[in-house]
């Protein structure tokens, strides 16, 4: 850790702050229009944020495989080991929904911007009552054409380390017939997860082939997501440092 680590990681925790509390007013302000217009001028403020994590701390970023990318909708499956995919996607891949625990859009400011992107919220605690909610949920916004980004891990996931992925997503792609789209990525080497300091490097995002899900069970799917995503990790790992 340098002395220019910390100077560049406070400045950039200010500046998002300082944005954070601007946009959630923004957002609220986009309530009475459509979900793919208020999706657009919300995530305004992730483009931002990625914008300024790569002027100010150094953080940028490369994609392999976005040729590969179908036309939308598809459901996105992916690593998951900071805060940083969970704004940079909104750039690399079209307009999309996240599924996410109901009470995130309870946070001050940041969950209530949140809110107005559409997510498909679930009660973890209501069971099967969730799921089925979830499906209704994802049918809905699947015929919106917004994509639907889930962590099959379920939780940020460190460096090296391998998370059990659950089966939510894969189930979810197989009850709608929906087109599942792996994706690895090292973003856990600059921007750890809950860490203060952010680090220089260029992330690498790696999107693997489409899997097409008809006639594939949930656990086949995710078997697939899951050793794609794994193999790609071992190519990955590390960030490249910035020249």
């Amino acid at each position: 850790m340098t002395p220019g680590v910390v100077l560049r990681s406070t400045l950039f925790a200010l500046f998002q702050a300082a944005v954070t509390l601007l946009f959630s007013l923004v957002a609220l302000a986009t309530f009475p229009l459509k979900p793919v217009v208020r999706y657009r001028v919300v995530t305004t403020w992730s483009r931002l944020v990625v914008g300024a994590a790569e002027s100010i701390c150094g953080i940028r970023y490369r994609v392999l495989g976005a040729e590969q990318l179908p036309t939308p909708p598809y459901i996105v499956l992916s690593k998951h080991q900071s805060a940083w995919e969970t704004l940079a996607f909104q750039q690399i891949f079209p307009p999309q929904v996240w599924v996410v625990k109901r009470e995130l859009l309870w946070i001050p400011f940041f969950g209530w911007g949140f809110a107005m992107l559409s997510p498909i919220a679930i009660d973890r605690g209501a069971g099967p009552r969730a799921l089925r909610h979830m499906l209704e949920q994802a049918r809905d916004r699947l015929a919106q054409g917004f994509c639907i980004v889930i962590f099959p891990e379920g939780t940020r996931v460190a460096p090296g380390k391998r998370g059990d992925y659950h089966p939510g997503g894969a189930w979810l792609a197989a009850r709608t017939a929906t087109l599942v789209v792996p994706v690895a990525h090292n973003s856990g080497e600059t921007w750890r997860r809950n860490a203060f300091l952010k680090y220089p490097g260029t992330i690498t995002v790696s999107i693997g082939a489409p899997i097409e899900t008809r006639g594939l069970t949930p656990e086949e799917i995710n078997r697939r997501v899951e050793d794609w995503i794994e193999s790609e990790m071992r190519h990955i790992r590390g960030p490249q440092q910035p020249t």
